[in-house]
């Protein structure tokens, strides 16, 4: 592929261009381990306090979903960042987030001053179907087993 200031403006002839795969690579991983690192390893193994607080918005196994939120957002964060079973990685932390967006900050307001977890949540979660529908991409450890 020739790199001009057109594809550099515009991208390549097709979306599986390199510098896509390089920008999608880049999102994948940095959106990989910033889930894993900033929000999923300290709820493993849950505290009492978070299973708490999962039980407080009315789950009926709250230790049970406390261990999945946790193991979606390190282990799923830690997958996509390599980009292994990238699809089911994105499905599980999308899951994650939608609880968290609509059920956990489910009253917040969408933004706020500084920011707010429910537009976190809400951006962590169209990074993610954004991996549902176009995968890891050329540079990743799922692109080795589809060879």
């Amino acid at each position: 592929m020739q790199f001009n200031s057109q594809t550099l403006l515009f991208g390549g002839t097709t979306p599986a261009s390199a510098l896509a795969d390089a920008g999608m690579t880049v999102l994948r991983v940095a959106a990989g381990l910033m889930m894993a690192f900033g929000h999923g390893l300290d709820k493993l193994p849950p505290s009492a306090g978070f299973v708490g607080f999962v039980e407080s918005l009315g789950f009926s196994s709250p230790l049970f979903f406390a261990w999945l939120a946790g193991l979606a957002e390190a282990v799923g964060g830690l997958l996509l960042a390599a980009g292994l079973l990238t699809r089911a990685s994105a499905a599980a932390i999308l899951g994650a987030m939608m609880v968290a967006a609509f059920i956990a900050h489910g009253g917040d307001p969408i933004f706020a001053a500084g920011g707010s977890s429910k537009e976190l949540s809400l951006l962590y979660g169209a990074v993610m179907v954004a991996f549902l529908f176009a995968g890891a991409g050329r540079y990743s450890v799922d692109s080795v087993f589809r060879r």
